[in-house]
């Protein structure tokens, strides 16, 4: 068992001698396994004291890359600069690099221009596509981490994934859509902002795997590249609803809600049952509203603490064996929110 520090601090903080310090942490002759967790007790409560006074005073500025809609974006923001103060006596700061659309080109040069100046943490948010997992691996082996964020890449290129089991969310809207329609079936439309982004991939197969197993007479229409953008997107779901006369449900994993209600309302269609991502500004007038049959949500400062921590981690501000806990999903309804 290694260690660095004196063994005369580690007796002390566990209550035994030296000999004892030096038996267990080298297996010189038998030590009981009640004395031996003592001795690791101490190691770990050594540990926490060291890094809490080495983050002390320490300032980090981390860069957060997305291509979001704005009224997620701006939501993930708020989230961290309302987190970011309480992260003491480490000192956060962030600079925010945004877009609802980013052409190859501009990715790249942005995550180039980073390595360049440096940064004590990256959080991306990017559809996995070109050179980006290229340089997402070029960031790490920088020295600088990569915090994939709602969507992932392959695990060279980033330290960990913050955000929701996509997964989850997928086959919890699909169990819930299904309980409200199956009683007079119809199809439902899942809306992703792009098939590049992998989380979104992720909900998709996750609902599909829940309506295959519970609901497999319930039939899916898929509509992509909408990208989150109301007049794109009202163009996809018009589309849809020219192609399917069955059309009654609605999965909206990319976003852009009231353009999709507005699409089934100019084409005199009723939507019996609509699941929606995140609880921005947006998606909770039209839940209170009751436009929206229930939003599927996480703690986005939940998130912003947990990526603050791991790249404290990283730092080695935080003991090795710290773990994120991953983000829960949770559903809200119209009386979540009041009307």
């Amino acid at each position: 068992m290694k260690t660095k520090f004196p063994m005369k601090d580690i007796a002390f903080q566990a209550g035994v001698s030296l000999a004892t310090v030096d038996r267990a942490l080298h297996g010189r002759g038998a030590v009981r396994a009640v004395t031996v967790a003592r001795v690791q007790a101490a190691i770990s409560e050594l540990e926490r004291h060291y890094s809490e006074s080495a983050v002390s005073g320490r300032r980090f500025a981390i860069d957060v890359v997305m291509e979001a809609p704005s009224r997620f974006s701006k939501a993930v923001r708020t989230a961290f600069e309302a987190e970011m103060p309480a992260l003491r006596p480490a000192a956060f700061s962030a600079r925010f690099h945004v877009a609802e659309r980013m052409t190859q080109d501009d990715l790249t040069g942005l995550l180039r221009a980073i390595r360049k100046r440096g940064s004590h943490g990256v959080i991306l948010k990017s559809p996995a596509r070109g050179q980006v997992t290229d340089l997402a691996v070029m960031l790490m082996e920088a020295g600088i981490p990569v915090l994939t964020y709602v969507t992932d890449l392959p695990r060279p290129a980033r330290l960990a994934y913050v955000g929701l089991d996509n997964g989850a969310a997928g086959g919890s809207a699909a169990w819930l859509i299904g309980q409200i329609i199956q009683s007079a079936p119809c199809r439902t439309v899942l809306t992703l902002s792009s098939s590049s982004f992998e989380g979104e991939g992720a909900r998709e197969a996750g609902f599909r795997a829940a309506y295959q197993a519970h609901f497999p007479n319930l039939p899916i229409a898929v509509v992509s590249e909408g990208h989150g953008v109301d007049r794109s997107t009202y163009d996809l779901v018009s589309g849809a609803l020219e192609r399917h006369a069955d059309i009654g449900a609605v999965y909206s994993i990319g976003g852009g809600n009231r353009a999709i209600l507005q699409a089934f309302s100019d084409h005199r269609r009723d939507c019996r049952a609509f699941a929606a991502h995140d609880l921005d500004r947006a998606n909770t007038e039209l839940l209170a509203a009751r436009r929206l049959s229930f939003v599927i949500h996480h703690d986005l400062r939940h998130d912003a603490r947990t990526a603050c921590q791991l790249f404290l981690r990283h730092h080695g501000m935080l003991p090795g064996d710290f773990e994120a806990v991953a983000s829960r999903i949770a559903i809200a309804t119209p009386f979540d929110v009041g009307s």
